[in-house]
């Protein structure tokens, strides 16, 4: 009995380290596609005065 306990907490506490670990990852390429898409759209913006400031 006690061994089926202790291999159902081992389990158990694997799977929640393999959730953590998907999460962990999610984020990391979550926090790059971010800082990508600044670069990207501050290279699409215009370097001189807005059409705005030009009237």
């Amino acid at each position: 009995m006690k061994t089926k306990f202790a291999a159902s907490v081992l389990s158990a506490l694997l799977y929640a380290q393999g959730l953590l670990g998907f999460a962990g990852l999610a984020t990391v390429l979550l926090k790059e596609r971010a800082h990508a898409g600044e670069f990207a759209t501050s290279n699409n913006m215009p370097s001189g005065p807005s059409v705005l400031v030009a009237r």
